[in-house]
């Protein structure tokens, strides 16, 4: 009988029948997943034919009747596949199983023989756990014999101690003396690794140690010892036990022993997670020359508090969140002509190193130019330390001279000065304007200060880049405006909160059913605030809502004895009104708003960290005097309509601070105005999410940064979503948008551009429900239309608001405006001599209506044009289209020469349709695999869905394709692809015989928020054969001839922490 709960079964006919007796309600089932049907249904198998094995053996059969059974089951494959390959997987009826195999000149050939091959204990086949039980064999002992029967050997530890590595050290020997190949990645965490062992180690013939040194944020706790065999016996050791002594033979160690043959996904995940730390620049290799840095790095572990100004030592490698923000800069430049750039990052985020790396960049750019630089802070110590910092990455010691207190320049080409200094000495006066070409200024938020102006604006700089942690001042006022209004660059709240730059936080969105928002009156784009501030400070409802709060800080909160709080209200009454009613419950709490004097601020900064009050009641001041580390509790009082304000004043409380573990939010949700943006709000909260808002709340918001945590009370989460719905998720919700448009943003006419800006909607979300020109006929804000092309167009929409080629969009857009203007007489403009053009032509053809144009000129292909050329509405709203495309694209692409003119750009994605077209291949509709051979062009296409699975977490087809590093891919070929085929040859050997490898990759196989869209393709360029393993399937690593940014590499690598 079926019990109650959780259940991964698949049905059968057994099953199926207990089922049917169960209400539907009661019950959940799903499809299988066809992209883990093969394992899943493996599995089954694999327990169904043990079943009958037990059977055979229980009535009496004897050995070769299971053998005879089991190959009846491997005949059934064959004769179903039409693959004679199955044949040779019969099982021989001799019965035996092959235990090892020496070489032909094996030494043991000549001392006993291969009975005296040492192999471990426990099996090689099947997993197991080690928990030092006394019977069950030492883990020590086991890893020796682990090492003798291995070829490679990884191992992956906090810190190794010579205590421990004395007993492996001797087999390590033999082992590496024999050709087995060692590497070790380690660290110098808490100074527990032995200098001896490393130095161990270092001697050992074919050896490898990487070592991590940076251990504020490289914190590796993991442990594993990896053997792997050539034979396919590969078997890890993951747990508890570190190199020492005691962990490896007396400690209450657990580690558990996996093996390929039974969790080769777990095998799987293991080998590529190393691979990816190995490749890491966190990781350096050690050599003997790096002794003396590992000694101080320990010791500087153990002394830390009193040597860290001492033992500092700076990488100027960029982390992969400081390169992002570098391509990001570049991009600015380059392709929007922008060189006043303003870079917005937390504290700790590392923005000088940033700022020099950049410097040095330009400096590569320009070395036959001036590169003269001007770095101004207004502190002595932070230009110190920027200082340092440029000649550690410029590799210059001598790089720069100070201009503040008592340094004077020996030169003013490479100057850090004070803008104290600036200003009393005058010095713009014996500078021309354009005398420096990089000017960086730190805490920028200081700039609009009246001794600021002289130094911003008297000087030309060729590139001006403000460094901030944040764009308001104390005062209120922004500094964007300097830049364009514009931030070039800025490190997203959930990526500053996974990389440890802020706080975690704990959000608890309660249900108000205290006050009906939906009455409130709704103007400019938010709520009436007098209107809202009289319905939350006066009556019996704003009683309520008090005591609602109240009681919820008491539910939610831990220690009231501990809370630091800082609460946004809607008005002066409101805080004073929520300040007495906290007051008379005996929490002391006081009010601020813009006009409450410094004093006032100062004090109550002082007394809620004192403790001495709990609470500080605050109206429109998310930052000016209000900036303390110590808060750890936020309360929404009101709700802010604005998404840069709600970012501003949640991050009041995320800054890190001695004692605080995270910050607790409370959200007061009602029933709010479906202009409401809730969806914008919640998205800002995650981390690179691609699935709807409301899959993440089903799902209890699985995509958090890591150490946070978001609840929802149940009718709170139901207003979400209701909201949600209202606002995005039907046609009839996009027409009242259009309709509040002019009142919600107080622009007089809505375009397509301003529409899709002011709502944050992404234009493939939009162009689900129609085009966008019908959505206006609806909501009566055009006129009506009438043109042959619309159900076409509108369909096409979809897949041309996804192109983000420069080149493309570049031929696209005048080319259309062209045709636009001259009708079908533009065709005539048409150079079909350049074969470049006419492949991005073809590719724009087959996107709108899905089948090849195959010969040009065509008679059905300019009959189409014309009639395209005739819908000028919507050929006006397409251009339009591509030219917001155009304008947000925020990477920078890359052309490769592929032997032809080919329009594929590096990093820009496509439709499987549009990249063979672009390749000359008109029948793209037939590929159903992964992979297409094209014989005239030489190339071999590797399409790469990353994600196979429709789960978001997949182990079973997650570790087949994903990056290891920047320049590394690891690809696993069709399963029945062999090394010794033509197709693995051709692999293996492209270079020599001349053809090319081109990878394209897509993160899932259809749209996270639009399923029936199916997710292009990103083109990462051509690649080169590195090493293989494996045979039917292969298991290939390609080494990429340009390196893959940033911005791509976090969705290409599967292993990124955070």
């Amino acid at each position: 009988m079926l019990k109650p709960g959780l259940y991964e079964q698949i049905v059968n006919a057994d099953l199926r029948s207990e089922l049917a007796a169960i209400p539907a309600e009661r019950k959940f089932l799903e499809k299988i997943d066809t992209a883990e049907a093969s394992q899943i249904i493996a599995k089954y198998i694999s327990a169904v034919v043990k079943k009958g094995l037990d059977n055979i053996a229980d009535n009496g059969g004897e050995l070769k009747e299971q053998i005879a059974f089991a190959n009846q089951i491997v005949d059934l494959i064959e004769r179903t596949t039409n693959d004679s390959y199955f044949k040779s997987l019969e099982i021989d009826p001799s019965s035996e199983i092959l235990l090892a195999l020496l070489k032909e000149h094996d030494p043991l050939l000549l001392t006993g023989g291969i009975r005296k091959l040492k192999r471990p204990e426990t099996s090689i086949a099947k997993s197991s756990l080690f928990t030092g039980a006394a019977s069950e064999p030492q883990l020590f002992s086991e890893l020796k014999r682990e090492i003798s029967s291995a070829d490679r050997f990884d191992m992956l530890v906090s810190f190794i101690k010579w205590s421990g590595l004395r007993l492996l050290i001797d087999d390590l020997a033999d082992f590496t003396n024999r050709g087995g190949k060692l590497r070790v990645i380690t660290t110098s965490y808490m100074g527990a690794t032995d200098i001896k062992a490393i130095e161990a180690l270092q001697a050992l013939a074919n050896t490898e140690i990487k070592i991590s040194y940076n251990t504020k944020q490289t914190r590796l706790h993991a442990k594993a010892y990896v053997f792997y065999r050539e034979t396919g016996f590969t078997t890890a050791y993951i747990g508890s036990s570190n190199v020492s002594n005691a962990a490896l033979t007396s400690g209450l160690e657990w580690n558990n022993k996996i093996t390929s043959t039974d969790q080769s996904e777990t095998i799987n995940k293991v080998l590529a997670t190393f691979d990816y730390y190995w490749n890491d620049r966190e990781f350096e290799s050690y050599s003997n020359e790096q002794q003396d840095r590992l000694a101080i790095a320990l010791k500087a572990e153990h002394y830390a508090e009193n040597n860290a100004a001492a033992l500092y030592t700076l990488d100027v490698r960029p982390y992969a969140f400081q390169q992002e923000i570098l391509d990001k800069l570049l991009l600015e430049r380059q392709l929007y002509n922008n060189y006043r750039n303003l870079l917005v990052a937390a504290t700790g985020t590392g923005k000088t190193v940033i700022s020099a790396l950049d410097y040095k960049r330009y400096c590569q750019q320009n070395p036959h130019n001036s590169r003269r630089l001007l770095f101004v802070a207004h502190r002595e110590e932070i230009l110190t330390q920027s200082c340092n910092t440029f000649r550690a990455v410029l590799k210059d010691a001598n790089f720069g001279d100070l201009l503040v207190g008592s340094h004077h320049p020996q030169s003013i080409e490479h100057l850090f000065i004070s803008i104290q200094s600036f200003n009393s000495h005058n010095f713009w006066q014996n500078t021309a304007a354009d005398y420096y070409d990089f000017i960086i200024v730190d805490e920028f938020h200081h700039a609009a200060a009246a001794s600021y102006q002289k130094l911003l604006g008297y000087y030309q700089p060729k590139i001006l880049l403000g460094l901030t942690a944040t764009p308001e001042r104390m005062d209120g006022k922004s500094v964007v405006s300097y830049f364009n209004n514009h931030i070039s660059a800025e490190i997203r709240l959930p990526d500053a909160i996974d990389l440890k730059l802020l706080c975690p936080f704990q959000y608890f969105g309660v249900t108000d059913d205290t006050i009906n928002l939906q009455k409130i009156r709704w103007h400019n784009g938010g709520y009436d605030k007098a209107e809202l501030s009289y319905k939350l400070t006066t009556g019996i409802e704003a009683q309520s809502r008090a005591d609602l709060v109240l009681n919820s800080m008491l539910k939610y909160i831990g220690d009231i004895a501990e809370v630091k709080g800082l609460d946004f209200c809607v008005s002066v009454e409101n805080a004073k009104f929520m300040s007495d009613y906290f007051n008379s419950h005996k929490i002391p709490s006081i009010f601020l708003s813009a006009n409450s004097p410094d004093e006032l601020r100062l004090s109550a900064k002082d007394k809620l960290t004192a403790g001495k009050i709990k609470f500080i009641f605050v109206v429109d001041i998310y930052n000016e005097g209000v900036d303390i580390p110590a808060i750890n509790t936020i309360l929404f009082l009101r709700p802010t309509e604005s998404l840069t304000i709600f970012l501003q004043q949640l991050g009041r409380g995320l800054r890190l601070c001695e004692g605080k573990d995270c910050l607790t939010v409370l959200d007061f949700i009602g029933q709010a105005n479906q202009r409401y943006k809730f969806e914008d709000k919640f998205s800002a909260l995650l981390s690179n999410t691609r699935r709807s808002l409301n899959k993440e709340i089903e799902n209890d918001f699985i995509s958090v940064p890591k150490g946070c945590f978001i609840h929802l009370e149940k009718i709170a989460a139901k207003y979400i979503l209701n909201n949600i719905k209202e606002s995005y998720g039907s046609a009839l919700a996009i027409v009242k948008k259009l309709n509040y448009f002019e009142s919600d943003s107080g622009q007089a006419k809505v375009s397509l551009t301003s529409f899709l800006d002011y709502y944050h909607i992404e234009p493939k979300l939009l162009y689900k429900f129609a085009s966008f020109s019908r959505l206006c006929v609806r909501a009566k804000v055009r006129d009506d239309f009438n043109e042959e092309l619309e159900e076409v167009l509108s369909k096409s929409f979809m897949r041309l608001a996804q192109i983000d080629s420069q080149r493309w969009l570049r031929f696209l857009i005048p080319f259309l405006k062209n045709l636009y203007l001259k009708r079908e007489r533009a065709l005539l403009d048409l150079n079909l001599d350049d074969s470049m053009q006419l492949r991005m032509l073809k590719m724009f053809y087959i996107s709108i209506w899905g089948k090849a144009a195959k010969a040009w000129p065509d008679p059905e292909v300019s009959a189409n044009f014309k009639l395209l050329s005739r819908s000028t509405v919507l050929l006006s709203e397409l251009i339009e289209l591509l030219e917001y495309k155009l304008a947000k694209i925020d990477f920078l692409d890359e052309h490769e020469d592929l032997g032809f003119d080919c329009p594929l750009d590096l990093y820009c994605s496509y439709t499987r349709d549009q990249l063979f077209t672009a390749l000359d291949y008109d029948k793209p509709q037939i590929i159903r695999e992964g992979v297409k051979w094209l014989p005239d062009k030489k190339i071999d296409v590797l399409l790469v869905t990353l994600n196979k699975s429709d789960k978001d977490y997949s182990p079973s087809t997650l570790y087949d394709d994903y990056s290891i590093n920047e320049k590394l891919f690891h690809w696993q070929s069709q399963s029945t692809t062999s090394e010794n085929s033509a197709t693995g040859q051709r692999y293996i050997h492209h270079k020599e015989w001349g053809s090319k490898i081109l990878l394209f990759v897509r993160n899932f196989k259809n749209d996270r928020q639009l399923p029936m869209l199916a997710m292009n393709y990103t083109y990462l360029g051509c690649a080169e054969y590195v090493s293989h393993e494996g045979s039917r399937p292969m298991s290939i690593v390609w080494k990429l001839k340009k390196s893959i940014p940033a911005k791509f590499l976090k969705i290409t690598n599967k292993l990124v922490i955070g």
